[in-house]
């Protein structure tokens, strides 16, 4: 498992997001886990990643290398919520040593995206990207979570895309759903197979639900969609687990069994709590959506 984590010391769990760092975890039963520690530091001052290293996900390339496209945050000042985010790439022969490759490899494109400074969101959102193979077109493809450039404001979440046919030389294509949905961003995509269905997990918070969703439940979301990459409609997702849980993720035992894993953001009465939780079971509901399953 590859996580985030920040200093405890810097006091202000809200300070976490400009002091991000990726580890690295194993275990035989998803519930102990032993701690590989972080992976790699930031970049200099002033690069890509020069304030933190996000969200991202790992493939193996044809050459046998894996590869970890993450997300490059880079703050414009201490006292500023203005944030650049670009992907970056790093490479490893076995998931523990990683060797970061020089300079971003994906950017938002303003033609199709909203860019810093284009609307009152203080940030360029092109951050968490998940990338996978599509055999019938023989490309790699990257999902990034991203924000449109037209559209109500600041209903504007969408589903970014870029392609590549190496994994080395990457495409930015127009967005695969539609702003008006009710998500100011949708976070930390996900493709998951479960029972014979493609499925699309992310996460929203109540902060960031507007349009007809605004003062609703935020937390982690899903839906079924089609073959992947394909057109989504986002206004279709439902809520899978409220907000003190965030940033789910679905991995599948040795038997093939789905469980969500995520990050325990807030206890009950809103305080934040911090840490990784125990797996969830996940069953297909009778409407086709995802649930979390009675233990």
């Amino acid at each position: 498992m590859f996580y985030l984590h920040a200093p405890k010391s810097l006091g202000n769990p809200d300070l976490r997001h400009r002091n991000a760092r990726i580890g690295h975890a194993s275990s035989t039963d998803l519930r102990s886990w032993t701690n590989h520690g972080q992976v790699f530091d930031a970049g200099a001052p002033g690069s890509f990643d020069g304030s933190a290293t996000w969200t991202g996900s790992v493939v193996r390339g044809p050459d046998g290398l894996w590869r970890m496209f993450y997300t490059g945050s880079r703050f414009l000042a201490p006292d500023s919520f203005a944030n650049i985010e670009s992907i970056g790439v790093a490479t490893s022969p076995d998931l523990f040593a990683w060797t970061k490759q020089p300079g971003q490899i994906c950017v938002a494109d303003e033609r199709y995206y909203e860019t810093l400074g284009a609307s009152s969101w203080p940030e360029e959102a092109w951050r968490d990207p998940w990338v996978f193979w599509r055999q019938s077109d023989q490309r790699w493809h990257m999902l990034v979570t991203a924000r449109g450039k037209d559209g109500t404001e600041p209903d504007r979440g969408v589903m970014g895309h870029a392609t590549s046919p190496d994994l080395v030389h990457w495409s930015v294509e127009p967005p695969l759903s539609a702003s008006g949905s009710g998500f100011a961003h949708l976070e930390v995509f996900q493709i998951i197979r479960i029972d014979g269905q493609n499925h699309i997990v992310f996460c929203c918070d109540a902060a960031k639900l507007c349009g007809h969703r605004a003062g609703g439940v935020g937390g982690v979301w899903s839906l079924p969609v089609g073959e992947m990459p394909g057109r989504v409609d986002f206004a279709a997702a439902r809520l899978l687990v409220d907000e003190r849980l965030y940033a789910g993720r679905i991995a599948q035992d040795r038997q093939g069994r789905p469980w969500l894993l995520a990050f325990n953001n807030v206890t009950a009465d809103g305080a934040f709590e911090g840490g990784i939780c125990d797996p969830l079971p996940i069953s297909t509901g009778a409407d086709g959506y995802l649930e979390v399953s009675p233990q």
